[in-house]
């Protein structure tokens, strides 16, 4: 083999070479591209869905934010209703202990006889005893019999308003025999506390202490106390009323 022989054959293997090295490149080319553009559309689809989860948060976010700010407003709306309602009740039980010093007007006696019978029924019943001296001295007696009953102590102390204390000083004698009687046991010794209880309200003292009749008995020590005066009776009937006088002026409101 001369020397142009040997020189053609490398040529042949250099461009064999060289062919074959290009092919290479190119597919290495072709695979390199298409990686990059399938790390590309990961890349893409990974910041798409970085979008879409804030999207999300801060649209739950809204949400909640809205959800929040009705449930203020429906609480506020809520609170106000009730105040509202309460303002109502409070009024009627205040016009029905003012009731307890004035039986005269009829006007809201017979308001109050539509809305809460029973509480108008008892308050005017106490109201009107107050104001006539025979009928409201019976209830003084009457009211210290069950306050004895009640406590069923040997020996109280009994409190009452200044202007009553001539009437419960007359009917003590036959309480205390009716207790007695009624409990089966020895009259009990009542000693009339020389600290009256506040007197009727008046437009002179209208934001101060007082009381519209009744008694309050308490035992020896002091431990036990049982306030039977006309406005806590009025209290309890009220208390004991709220739920009807609530149906009766707002019907089934929903909670």
């Amino acid at each position: 083999m001369n020397d142009a022989d040997v020189s053609k054959q490398i040529q042949q293997m250099v461009r064999f070479i060289r062919q074959e090295a290009e092919e290479k490149a190119n597919e290495i080319s072709v695979s390199a591209e298409e990686e990059f553009n399938i790390e590309k559309l990961q890349l893409v689809e990974a910041e798409k869905k970085k979008i879409r989860q804030e999207y999300e948060r801060k649209e739950k976010q809204v949400e909640v934010r809205r959800k929040i700010e009705y449930s203020m407003q429906l609480n506020a709306s809520r609170i106000k209703v009730l105040q509202a309602q309460d303002d109502v009740v409070n009024t009627m039980k205040e016009a029905a202990a003012k009731e307890l010093l004035n039986v005269s007007h009829h006007g809201f006696r017979n308001f109050l006889k539509d809305v809460i019978d029973e509480v108008t029924e008892e308050a005017m019943e106490l109201l009107h005893l107050s104001h006539h001296h025979p009928a409201y001295k019976n209830l003084l007696k009457e009211l210290i019999v069950q306050s004895l009953l009640r406590l069923k102590e040997p020996a109280v102390l009994l409190r009452c308003r200044k202007e009553d204390l001539h009437m419960v000083e007359d009917v003590l004698p036959s309480a205390k025999k009716e207790y007695a009687k009624k409990a089966n046991v020895h009259a009990p010794e009542i000693i009339v506390d020389n600290i009256h209880l506040p007197p009727a309200p008046s437009h002179h003292h209208a934001h101060g202490l007082f009381c519209s009749g009744g008694i309050v008995l308490a035992s020896r020590d002091g431990k036990i106390v049982f306030e039977n005066t006309l406005d806590a009776r009025l209290d309890v009937v009220f208390r004991n009323k709220l739920p009807e006088i609530r149906k009766r002026l707002f019907g089934q409101v929903a909670a």
